[in-house]
C-alpha cells in the first residue's frame, strides 16, 4: 500500500481536471492511501530563485505561504500524480508555482519513488502534450523516479466534457492499477 498525493492544478472546482483526479483517486483508494491536494485551496507564491533555502536552517523558504503545508504532504508520499489542465501547451501557472518551489534541498527528504501524469486539454492536436511530457521525462530521469503512467485527454473544452468520452473510466482504471 502506497501513499499517493495528487497535485491538482486547476483553479476551476468541479472541472475536467478535478473530475479526472477524483476518478483516479476512487480507483487508487482500493489499494492505496490517496490525498488530493488542489492548488485552488492554497496560497502559493512563485519561487523567486534567490536560493536562500539552501542556506536557511531546515532549508525553509523565506516566503510565508501555504507551501509549507504542501512540503509536509510530499514528505510522506510514495507516489505523486500531477493533474493539470493544459494552457498553451503547459501545465497551469498555479501548479507550476508549486513545482518550482520544489527547487529546495528539502526535496531530498522526500521518499517519492513514482510519478504519474493526468492532463486534459481542449485542443485535439496530436502534439498537445508533447512539451509537458518532455519536462516530465526530464524530471523522471533527474530524480531517478519510476513512471507510474499517464492519462492524456484531448478535446475536453467545457466543464464536464470528460463525462462523455470514457476518460473517467480510464482515470479510474489507471488509479486501480497503481500498487
Amino acid at each position: 500500500m502506497s501513499k499517493i498525493v495528487v497535485l491538482v492544478g486547476s483553479m476551476r472546482k468541479g472541472g475536467n481536471t478535478d473530475l479526472l483526479a477524483q476518478a483516479f483517486a476512487e480507483g487508487a483508494n482500493k489499494n492505496n492511501i490517496v490525498e488530493i491536494v488542489s492548488v485552488a485551496d492554497y496560497r502559493i507564491n512563485p519561487c523567486i530563485g534567490c536560493n536562500s533555502c539552501f542556506t536557511r536552517e531546515d532549508n525553509t523558504c523565506f516566503q510565508n505561504d501555504d507551501m509549507t503545508i504542501i512540503y509536509d504532504k510530499l514528505r510522506t508520499a510514495d507516489i505523486v500524480v500531477i493533474a493539470s489542465p493544459v494552457y498553451f501547451y503547459g501545465i497551469s501557472a498555479e501548479l507550476k508555482a508549486v513545482i518550482d518551489r520544489l527547487h529546495t534541498p528539502m526535496r531530498n527528504e522526500f521518499q517519492i519513488k513514482k510519478l504519474a501524469l493526468i492532463l486534459v486539454g481542449a485542443a485535439t492536436l496530436p502534439e498537445l502534450f508533447d512539451a509537458i511530457k518532455l519536462q516530465y521525462k526530464l524530471v523522471l530521469d533527474f530524480f531517478h523516479l519510476e513512471d507510474a503512467g499517464m492519462v492524456l485527454v484531448r478535446g475536453a473544452r467545457d466543464k464536464g466534457d470528460v463525462k462523455a468520452n470514457g476518460a473517467l473510466k480510464e482515470a479510474y482504471d489507471f488509479g486501480l492499477s497503481i500498487e
